[in-house]
């Protein structure tokens, strides 16, 4: 699940040493979902040998694996994998993440309005942007008949029985802007349970800030500017115990015909979006609502992701191309309690 990475972390490495002592802050990392994640910690009075960090870092990663064995488009054995290729019409049983996760998609489609929507996988393909993509654009008549079967309402959820049953059968669904927030989430929740609050979590770009870092202040994030060939920053931001998330159409795009196609497409149109929003921020108590939300606002542009942003009361940046080649800044007022600095 290849993910933008639009925020940078700014913290201390890991100290080098036999065993890790008050305050320092430890880090540890790894590969997932086709990018990487990483976790800073502070872990207070607690003494910790390297081994117990090796350990705490293989039950980190195994439990990543699991995510991405479970919902990953790329891996053609996933269990959400399995589920787009089926064409049954019958309530298919998943994992209890993988029904989690569905859980989510349709409770922030209805949020969104429909902006947010995990069955524009067909579509993403058809843009050339998916795993089974074409390089060519789809005709009017293919995108005709890809949106007959695109829609939450195309998907039956059973809590019940904990299946999904599908209302036709060329119904996919893509979780791209939903699996890494939850999988953060998932670490987060993981590091608590061991004792550790201070924590700032990081897979593919989405966050996951607990407690306070070494310095006893809230964790500093920054955010990029949106361009493909800089890591230049825009502004940091404060944050503890919340969920961050940026989505952007700056690094995964192509040009086909001298038109830039942005990977986000637009479930109300079936296209690519065109307008002039670059990035879209979201800080919110869950990343897996950060991540999504974050999406959705990239789908709406800048006037009417801002007005969404603002009805459902969350934390937004938006970064808005101008003609000169610079950036508006456009922020809701949630945001703006934040502290973010340029």
């Amino acid at each position: 699940m290849p993910r933008l990475a639009g925020l940078v972390v700014l913290c201390v490495a890991a100290a080098s040493c036999t065993r890790v002592e008050e305050p320092a802050e430890i880090r540890i990392g790894g590969p997932t979902m086709g990018t990487t994640w990483s976790v800073a910690l502070v872990p207070g009075s607690q003494l910790l040998a390297l081994s117990q960090i090796e350990a705490l870092r293989e039950d980190i990663a195994a439990d990543l694996e699991r995510i991405d064995a479970l919902m990953s488009t790329w891996d053609a054995d996933s269990e959400l994998s399995r589920f787009n290729r089926s064409t049954s019409l019958d309530r298919v049983p998943v994992s209890a993440e993988t029904f989690e996760v569905f859980e989510w998609a349709a409770r922030l489609t209805r949020e969104t309005g429909g902006a947010f929507d995990v069955t524009v996988g067909p579509l993403v393909d058809a843009w050339g942007f998916g795993a089974d993509g074409d390089v060519t654009p789809p005709t009017p008549e293919r995108l005709a008949t890809l949106r007959a079967h695109t829609g939450m309402e195309q998907l039956e959820l059973d809590p019940d029985t904990r299946s999904v049953r599908k209302r036709h059968p060329d119904v996919r669904a893509d979780f791209s802007a939903l699996a890494p927030g939850y999988a953060a989430d998932r670490i987060a929740r993981l590091l608590h349970e061991r004792g550790f609050d201070d924590v700032l979590v990081d897979v593919g770009g989405e966050l996951v800030a607990r407690g306070l870092n070494e310095h006893g202040r809230s964790w500093r994030v920054a955010v990029e500017l949106p361009e493909a060939t800089t890591e230049d920053v825009a502004t940091t931001v404060g944050i503890t115990d919340a969920g961050m998330a940026t989505s952007g159409d700056y690094r995964n795009y192509r040009e086909v015909d001298g038109e830039r196609l942005a990977h986000i497409i637009d479930p109300r149109t079936g296209r690519p979006i065109g307008h002039r929003l670059a990035s879209a921020t979201v800080v919110d108590r869950l990343c897996v609502r950060a991540d999504a939300l974050a999406t959705a606002l990239m789908v709406l542009g800048p006037d009417e992701g801002l007005a969404l942003a603002e009805r459902l009361d969350v934390a937004a940046l938006l970064l808005v191309r101008r003609g000169d080649g610079g950036f508006e800044t456009r922020t809701t007022s949630r945001f703006d309690t934040l502290g973010a600095t340029d």
